[in-house]
């Protein structure tokens, strides 16, 4: 059998390519992927769960945190029926019917990817899972690194594959350990094979006040302290991060500020770094503005700016243009701006269109193209929200 080649990018195209940021279920906290919350037995996990799943389907913000609203899978595989009802009755008196749950199902390998998939058929609009608890969809097998990883890596290959996100509920061991991710069950395959790891660890047995240790691939690490109200909602105290990072706001708004005042700019990473963030103030360094631009092509495009990285003559070269008059949100293809009339760029690096350009069209490297479009979406997109990643 012949060996398969290996299907390989260079650094240098890798970063003049845009592709669809990642898309978060809750803003700056939930991403799509494979996502875990450990707690200790009874401290209150599914009933945070619970909540989770009626905020997202409402489109309703989680404590601080907008939400894209979507259809909700919930495997509540260690509650019966009555429960669920009970506990729905206790947080909400209008529940939506975009939540739907379930008490038993198959075991990992074993029919649970098949029944997942075949209910994504169903509900095309659902974007969450939650699998209440991990334990109750394992095989029996020996508790190894090796088995640890290989069951959550089939459930990470589902989530990849359809663009959803699973969120895992465990337990946390009894023992303490300075870092609390260490505390969760099982080996360190498990935190190591998810995006994102969730630990919500009671300040003492009871009290209803707890922390929330956030930290992942696609998020910034964080600690909310939360509250358990009379009607077991779990409510914010305090964000170790007050200021949500919004680093694609902020580069669309010194962009869209910067533009107000002509229609074209082309210069180095450097160039366009020092005329919008000259003082260093808000961290728009050259090393991240090109990162930055590439995953804010859409929201760019929406303000009106179109971006592209390219290379020029051996050197990195941005390239922005202002079209008012066009209609980027309904537009079917960017519409060129006459080069006529343009901002002069800095002498040092300028650079006219004509040159080489490795600009994208569709995620694609386009010599011929002097704009960035994106591509098709994934398989499956938040309603409401932007396209997921491949």
């Amino acid at each position: 059998m012949p060996i398969k080649k290996l299907n390989t990018i260079d650094a240098d195209t890798l970063q003049t390519i845009s592709y669809e940021p990642i898309t978060f279920l809750v803003n700056d906290l939930l991403p799509q992927g494979l996502h875990l919350l450990a707690g200790a037995p009874k401290i209150g996990k599914s009933w945070l769960a619970l909540w989770l799943c009626l905020q997202v389907a409402r489109g309703e913000s989680l404590w601080n945190f907008p939400t894209h609203p979507c259809e909700v899978l919930y495997l509540c595989l260690e509650d019966s029926v009555l429960r669920i009802q009970n506990r729905l009755f206790e947080i909400t008196e209008d529940a939506p019917d975009s939540v739907h749950f379930c008490t038993e199902c198959a075991l990992i390998g074993q029919g649970l990817e098949e029944q997942v998939e075949t209910f994504l058929a169903a509900h095309p609009d659902t974007v969450l899972v939650i699998i209440d608890t991990l334990q109750m969809v394992r095989p029996v097998h020996d508790a190894t690194y090796a088995n640890d990883y290989r069951d959550l890596s089939v459930l990470k290959h589902l989530s990849d594959r359809h663009g959803i996100a699973i969120l895992l509920i465990h337990h946390l061991r009894k023992e303490g350990a300075e870092d609390v991710f260490h505390r969760i069950s099982g080996t360190t395959a498990i935190s190591g094979a998810v995006d994102s790891s969730f630990t919500l660890v009671e300040e003492r047995r009871g009290s209803g006040k707890a922390r929330l240790t956030c930290i992942g691939r696609d998020i910034e690490y964080r600690e909310l302290t939360l509250q358990r109200s009379s009607d077991n909602v779990w409510e914010l105290v305090s964000d170790s991060r007050e200021e949500p990072v919004l680093r694609e706001e902020r580069i669309v708004i010194l962009l869209s500020a910067f533009m107000s005042a002509g229609t074209t700019f082309i210069g180095t990473p450097t160039e366009l770094s020092e005329k919008i963030d000259p003082d260093r103030i808000k961290g728009i360094t050259p090393k991240k503005i090109s990162r930055l631009i590439l995953q804010s092509v859409e929201a760019l495009r929406k303000n009106g700016i179109q971006a592209t990285v390219r290379r020029s003559n051996g050197k990195r070269v941005i390239e922005l243009r202002r079209a008012d008059r066009v209609d980027f949100e309904g537009a079917g293809e960017i519409v060129p701006i006459d080069p006529a009339v343009n901002m002069q760029p800095t002498e040092e690096g300028a650079e006219r269109a004509g040159d080489t350009d490795s600009s994208l069209l569709g995620g694609q490297a386009e010599p011929s193209s002097d704009f960035v479009g994106l591509g098709a979406a994934g398989n499956r997109r938040i309603p409401g929200g932007s396209p997921d990643p491949l």
